[in-house]
């Protein structure tokens, strides 16, 4: 029982923040996840970590559809920008997760703290980009789109950690980078969670009603609490003075990097 109740509670936190700030939740989702089925009986130590993302990637699935409804409800949803960058953000990742093997991991790691860090300090101040900066054409969307997906595949994080930021940077408004990020992560999620199933079909050693890396007695309880407080989430997006959502969403790009530097340091 308590169990279930920890799952319903991780849903409420991700999925607000999901639809406040168009980010999957993962950041918070894999690490609480994995101290959760350690914790548990039947979970063997070397597959923690890939149960606690598969399962991430499935609730992220229904998540970023519920936060996506309420921002195009809003109208807050680029659909133009969505069909420019998907592509390059799914090719990247594809590339990303053919090299990262070969890539080494740590100095790649440091280069991206410091890249989110900058990002995070540009957010708090509000500094503004310049007035005439605009989003580049259809090949150049894709093109950064194609960068996103594999340093997110590299560095193992969400796309909307670096899509919201680029828009902003291009003088979107902070509303639009976010519900257009949601819309972003459903297809992601999607391809994300395929493969986590496929990966660890018939795993030897997995616990009970797992289906492949997804463990579902989990994702029950993390997808309506999840999907139920998105909706709030992205209202809350379209109420916050854009200064507030750029600051939380700094506070969650440092939070990353201190991830990361933890990562790095174990």
């Amino acid at each position: 029982m308590l169990w279930w109740l920890a799952y319903i509670a991780l849903g409420l936190f991700t999925g607000l923040f999901a639809g406040m700030l168009g980010i999957g939740g993962g950041l918070v989702m894999v690490p609480t996840l994995t101290m959760m089925f350690a914790a548990q009986a039947g979970f063997p130590a070397t597959e923690v970590l890939h149960l606690a993302l598969g399962t991430s990637m499935a609730a992220i699935l229904f998540t970023s559809l519920a936060s996506l409804r309420a921002h195009h409800d809003h109208q807050a949803v680029l659909w133009k920008v969505v069909g420019q960058i998907t592509p390059g953000i799914l090719a990247g990742t594809l590339i990303g997760t053919l090299f990262a093997g070969s890539v080494p991991s740590r100095p790649l790691a440091l280069f991206f703290m410091v890249f989110v860090c900058l990002v995070a300090v540009q957010m708090i101040l509000d500094l503004k980009p310049k007035a005439s900066r605009e989003l580049p054409g259809a090949l150049g969307v894709f093109g950064v789109g194609t960068g996103i997906g594999a340093l997110s595949a590299l560095v193992a994080i969400g796309g909307g950690s670096l899509t919201v930021p680029f828009l902003t940077w291009c003088n979107v408004r902070v509303q639009h980078a976010i519900g257009t990020s949601a819309a972003v992560g459903f297809p992601i999620a999607i391809g994300g969670s395929l493969g986590y199933i496929f990966n660890g079909w018939e795993h030897p050693g997995l616990p009970p009603w797992s289906v492949g890396y997804v463990y579902l007695p989990a994702l029950l309880w993390l997808v309506p609490s999840s999907m139920l407080i998105a909706p709030l989430g992205a209202r809350l997006a379209h109420r916050l003075p854009v200064a507030t959502l750029k600051r939380l969403f700094a506070a969650i790009l440092i939070l990353l990097a201190a991830k990361m530097m933890w990562g790095l340091s174990v």
